[in-house]
């Protein structure tokens, strides 16, 4: 069995337990593997052990490897997991089924034109900026809900959730739940939260998708 495969299938039954030391259903949290950094000869044995959800930090890098990969899989599912740049919105809502990291009202106004002109409405996260850390990109978490609803009433956005990276020298506990609270507050069901150091606390705090790439891939 391929490294990349046999990691897969130990994250995927981490899951599994995780979900159910939670008292969750199986099934509720979807695994998005980040590919990034990895070329199509690396990814390709992992889209045939059967993951369909895959996660790229730039818009660039993915345009040289998925639509191909899309169009001999057409089920697969692509997130937009790193910071989008405003000049990459039509790029981005073009290739991307799911972009993660909406965070400033520039961005929201990009994606609301490239949606009405191109037709394709990829489901939406507002990136939360939970640890207020200067150098990461996401709403401030108290302007997170006022946020969302200015992408809904301004815009005509449908968010679908929120996402978070928690600070790496810290624990991700109090991250995940501050997470979860803002989404509940701004009645958003989903949350895009856990990697491959921490993916199955935040399970237990709630999360509908990880975002693993090295406990699947390997280091980068």
């Amino acid at each position: 069995m391929n490294d990349a495969v046999a990691r897969l299938e130990q994250v995927r039954d981490n899951i599994a337990s995780a979900e159910r030391e939670a008292g969750r259903a199986s099934g509720a949290v979807t695994l998005v593997a980040v590919s990034k950094t990895f070329d199509s000869d690396a990814i390709a044995p992992v889209i045939e052990a059967g993951q369909r959800v895959f996660g790229e930090n730039r818009v660039q890098e993915a345009q040289g490897k998925w639509p191909a990969l899309k169009a001999a899989h057409a089920d697969i599912e692509l997130h937009l997991i790193g910071p989008l740049q405003s000049n990459k919105a039509k790029e981005a809502v073009a290739l991307f089924d799911v972009i993660e990291t909406v965070d400033r009202e520039k961005i929201a106004a990009e994606l609301a034109k490239e949606i009405a002109r191109q037709g394709k409405a990829p489901r939406l996260y507002v990136q939360v900026n939970t640890g207020s850390e200067p150098q990461k990109a996401g709403v401030d978490p108290r302007e997170a809900t006022a946020f969302v609803n200015r992408c809904r009433d301004m815009h005509g956005l449908a968010i679908e959730g929120l996402m978070c990276i928690p600070p790496v020298d810290e624990n991700p506990g109090p991250h995940f739940a501050l997470l979860e609270k803002l989404a509940r507050e701004a009645g958003l069901e989903k949350l895009s939260m856990g990697m491959s150091s921490d993916y199955e606390l935040a399970i237990a705090f709630g999360a509908t998708s990880v975002r693993v790439g090295s406990a699947i891939f390997g280091a980068r």
